[in-house]
């Protein structure tokens, strides 16, 4: 069997990182870790060609050469995903998909075409597929029943990358989280109890990443990577003298829940295996907000105190924030700026909320009748798109509350004095190594086009980033490296906040920062 995997091309986007992307003279962020372990689940007899649409393109002799064409998705991938199985079909090939689009919209794929929808966790369901194909069976769903033991997860095939352009590499520890976020899918996905590798396999997955050259971040994707706070101690534990013995050749950063801040001895391991960066899910500092989406865990401390500690332990945050929870206030949109400011989280993912397939917020919506027909799965995955359902106040005021916080958060001054607060704030513990590591040539470069865009061409900021710059290498030389990254990723948010204004205006019939003369 011949198998073409192909991975769909992101739209532009807040985690997109284009320009930043480009400025370092690469590709794309991240890999697909999903679609490169599928392939490490298919028979070893058969061949396989793995294409990243967002790296490059697939030529049409892969398509000639191909029996199979196996695709996975997420949601903001819809349009080239469809594209994909169209084109497929049109040139009389079978069509294989996965990922976490299918299995929350299974019709979806179905209606354009695949003959093999391979659903939910590949480890249970793509045996089946593969037993399926070999007896002749031309179309199926293959479902399954029971989350799979992520123990016997085979070593995903880092091989098939073009290593060289990517920006980091990814892994993964766990799956399911054991929260009850009425608004994430994470859970119905994935299920409550967080299932852990074992070490060993992590430091196999790492080795295999050193022994391919790679040198550099790496992102464990788990969306709750401290889900289960026994296993990820063991973990860390051996990773910390495995790091070590390879003169730290990896920097980790990771997604994990606001609790992180109650456990410093978990923060601290982190921070000695190379951990460098954590990504919260904050959402809002509206305790009735969080109330009301049952995200309990962000309620037991004060959030801000949280981001403290985690900021000591010597952690940089990123964090998610949502607009347009039931029964949300009016001017929730600042108390998330006031509360970005005073903690210096320096990405807020600012987002307008929306239900997704299956999760709790989305059987009560549809329950009470408020989802909308026709706003729907286009838009899912991106942040500045209208809502799929009816909420308790205006949604044009969520719309302009939105586009004005966004808009003010990513103001070039604004972003850029966050950075630097945001890496004066965090901890450095005697003998802590550099962080944000990128190859001695690409950094050299990135450093030469910000001193471009930032210290020469840009005259609002040109004198702050030599001020800032002169600042953190005088107090904090060794966040150095991580400076700079922040810095280069605001090129691409002063550039994405221009085409979120833009997107949310065409669908509104209106730009809300000028309808509203205070927005400034």
């Amino acid at each position: 069997m011949k198998a073409l995997l192909l991975y769909p091309r992101f739209p532009q986007s807040f985690w997109s990182y284009n320009r930043t992307i480009e400025m370092v003279g690469l590709k794309a962020l991240m890999p697909p870790l999903g679609l490169i372990t599928v392939a490490a689940l298919l028979p070893q007899d058969w061949e396989l060609r793995f294409v990243d649409r967002n790296v490059a393109p697939e030529t049409e002799a892969d398509w000639q050469w191909c029996d199979l064409v196996i695709l996975s998705a997420m949601l903001v991938q819809k349009q080239d995903f469809h594209a994909l199985i169209r084109k497929a079909v049109q040139l009389g090939k079978k069509v294989a998909v996965g990922g976490p689009y299918p299995t929350s919209l299974p019709q979806d794929a179905l209606d354009s075409g695949a003959h093999y929808l391979v659903l939910d966790e590949g480890e249970v369901t793509i045996p089946a597929f593969v037993k399926a194909l070999e007896s002749g069976q031309e179309v199926g769903i293959f479902r399954a029943t029971e989350k799979p033991d992520v123990t016997q997860s085979p070593l995903p095939r880092f091989d098939l990358m073009r290593m060289d352009q990517y920006f980091m590499m990814s892994v993964q520890f766990s799956r399911g989280c054991p929260f009850n976020c009425e608004f994430c899918d994470i859970i119905s996905l994935y299920g409550r109890k967080p299932r852990t590798k074992e070490p060993s396999q992590m430091l196999a997955e790492l080795q295999a990443l050193y022994d391919l050259g790679w040198r550099g971040s790496v992102f464990v994707v788990d969306d709750n990577f401290i889900g289960n706070q026994r296993n990820v101690k063991r973990f860390l534990r051996e990773l910390i003298p495995w790091s070590k013995e390879r003169n730290y050749p990896f920097t980790f950063m990771t997604e994990a829940s606001v609790n992180l801040a109650e456990d410093e001895e978990l923060m601290q391991l982190m921070v000695e295996a190379g951990f460098y960066a954590v990504f919260l899910g904050i959402e809002t500092p509206d305790q009735d907000s969080l109330q009301m989406t049952q995200k309990l865990q962000n309620t037991r401390h004060p959030l801000v105190e949280a981001c403290r500690k985690i900021n000591d332990a010597g952690l940089l945050i990123y964090a998610g924030f949502i607009l347009g929870f039931d029964g949300e206030r009016p001017g929730a949109g600042e108390r998330i700026q006031a509360f970005v400011e005073q903690t210096g989280i320096p990405q807020p993912m600012l987002g307008i909320l929306q239900a997704l397939p299956n999760t709790q917020l989305w059987n009560r919506l549809k329950k009470e009748q408020r989802l909308l027909e026709g706003i729907g799965v286009t838009e899912f995955g991106d942040q500045n798109t209208l809502m799929n359902f009816i909420p308790t106040r205006s949604p044009s005021e969520i719309a302009r509350e939105y586009l004005e916080s966004f808009w003010k958060l990513y103001e070039p001054a604004r972003y850029l004095s966050r950075c630097l607060r945001q890496c004066l704030n965090i901890g450095v513990k005697a003998g802590r190594r550099q962080v944000m590591r990128l190859p001695l040539q690409k950094g050299i470069h990135l450093l030469l086009q910000l001193i471009w865009q930032q210290g020469i061409r840009h005259p609002q900021i040109r004198a702050q980033f030599w001020r800032q710059l002169w600042t953190i290498w005088r107090r904090k030389p060794s966040l150095l490296n991580l400076y700079l990254g922040l810095c280069a990723a605001g090129e691409h948010f002063w550039e994405y906040r221009e085409l979120a204004r833009a997107r949310l205006s065409q669908q509104l019939g209106y730009d809300p920062l000028l309808a509203d003369s205070s927005s400034g």
